[in-house]
């Protein structure tokens, strides 16, 4: 921002002193409703779950893409040939999944496990030693769904992958570079130690081994009715169990799972739903599997849920010619600079939290490799935007040139002639089971959104 005529440096603000008390105070109060949701939505169809219970709340259009995939729509007084405003965020978030067929005991260590395939770039000794929930859906034999979420009530089982202690990790461990010392198939979930006892001698003997999964699968069937083949139809994974706090003496910080990319979804939602009368058709979309590529039929590359939603709103419509004149927002969050790892981080360009939210214009790694890069004329919109509306931003880039890099949603859009822009807040300990954002930035990503959304 430049602050007046006579000065032409570009400086990077922060938002306690661009915000006045009052704005403050409402980003403290917004921000108690995005703890509440974040407590509540630990997986895409929870947050599938959770969108429409709000947009019931007010007429506002809902479009549903199975079980995990969703859009908000505000029509707007012009026609959709001049294009419509676009947000979009995704609702998946890095995790350990269970295998078709996980349930296993060890009979060396008594202990009943679960075998996963992590889900999403993640660190995995970042995952050993925490409570873990369990979260998803079974479909039985008969079609009938289950519905699962054990761990998060006080009085429910935690599960956990268990981790070796340091007085015997130098070999297979200590010497090893990081990211190979917990190899994937080794993240298996101890769920039980209790073996089946029965009190029938001659059938005693002749259960044999596996006790320990018997038992298991004992209290599976008396609490759920499943037997072991209906995990091969089940999508079943494991979240952290603890619920989102705030952080710091002054509470200006929160900490919690999932707020890559929870915290857009948030806000877009709430921008949308706050919107009356926009001049352009507002969609909010809200897509899954952007962590593992956006790869199915839930994902930001299955384009056929937005051409169906479009000829919804106008059978007649051109759908490329709307494309085309549509202006989006790719409401994903951004790396925030680290403490003890600033040498990653190239300083003028990336994002810090408490300065607004981060506008990136392109993403990619290894010279812009795979990137949207948005053209300046769309950049200097949103920044004129931002601006107009004293609305804390800053720029945003995953890293320096060669260290890294990663992407967005945002080239699957531009591919369809949009003009598409990443926009969101920064995030420190992005991918971890307890990811941190700025009380304020979430806000500043609440007010841009509404703007776009409203804007002529």
């Amino acid at each position: 921002m430049v602050d007046d005529d006579t000065d032409f440096e570009y400086k990077k603000k922060s938002s306690w002193d661009i915000f006045s008390d009052e704005q403050i105070d409402s980003a403290f109060d917004f921000c108690n409703g995005y703890i509440s949701f974040l407590s509540k939505v630990k997986t895409e169809r929870e947050a599938v779950d959770e969108i429409k219970k709000i947009v019931e709340s007010k007429k506002k259009k809902l479009f549903l893409n199975k079980h995990a995939g969703a859009a908000v729509v505000a029509k707007g007084s012009r026609p959709i040939s001049e294009g419509v405003r676009l947000i979009i965020s995704h609702m998946d978030s890095p995790r350990l999944d269970l295998k078709q067929v996980p349930l296993f005991e060890d009979g060396d260590c008594n202990l009943a496990l679960l075998e996963t395939h992590y889900y999403g770039g993640i660190k995995k000794f970042q995952w050993l030693t925490i409570p873990l929930a369990l979260h998803g859906v079974v479909v039985k034999q008969d079609g009938s769904k289950i519905n699962l979420s054990i761990g998060e009530k006080p009085d429910d089982p935690v599960f956990c992958v268990p981790d070796l202690l340091p007085h015997l990790s130098h070999e297979v461990q200590d010497n090893k570079k990081l990211r190979d010392a917990i190899q994937g198939e080794s993240l298996d979930i101890a769920i039980g130690n209790r073996p089946f006892k029965n009190n029938n001698k001659d059938d005693e003997k002749k259960d044999g081994n596996n006790k320990l999964k018997k038992m298991v699968l004992q209290k599976l069937h008396e609490e759920y009715g499943l037997v072991e083949e209906d995990f091969v139809s089940a999508d079943i994974e494991a979240v952290p169990a603890y619920q989102p706090r705030e952080i710091g003496f002054d509470r200006a910080l929160i900490g919690g799972y999932g707020q890559d990319d929870r915290v857009c979804v948030y806000t877009s939602l709430q921008a949308i739903m706050d919107v009356e009368n926009p001049v352009y058709t507002s969609i909010a979309l809200f897509v899954d599997k952007e962590e593992i590529g956006s790869e199915g039929n839930t994902s930001a590359q299955a384009m056929a849920f937005l051409r169906l939603i479009l000829k919804q709103l106008d059978s007649d419509a051109d759908i490329d010619k709307v494309m085309m004149n549509s202006q989006v927002i790719s409401a994903d969050v951004d790396a925030a600079v680290t403490p003890n790892y600033k040498q990653v981080f190239e300083l003028k360009n990336a994002s810090s939290l408490g300065n607004g939210v981060g506008m990136s214009k392109y993403t990619g790694h290894g010279g812009k490799y795979s990137a949207n890069d948005a053209p300046a004329e769309y950049v200097g919109e949103i920044r004129s935007m931002l601006n107009s509306q004293n609305i804390p931003w800053q720029t945003g880039e995953l890293g320096k040139v060669d260290k890294g890099g990663g992407g967005t949603v945002a080239k699957y859009f531009s591919r369809m002639g949009m003009n598409v822009i990443d926009l969101g807040p920064p995030v420190l300990s992005m991918h971890a089971p307890f990811e941190i954002t700025s009380k304020l930035d979430v806000y500043a990503a609440y007010l841009a959104y509404k703007k776009f959304l409203s804007s002529e």
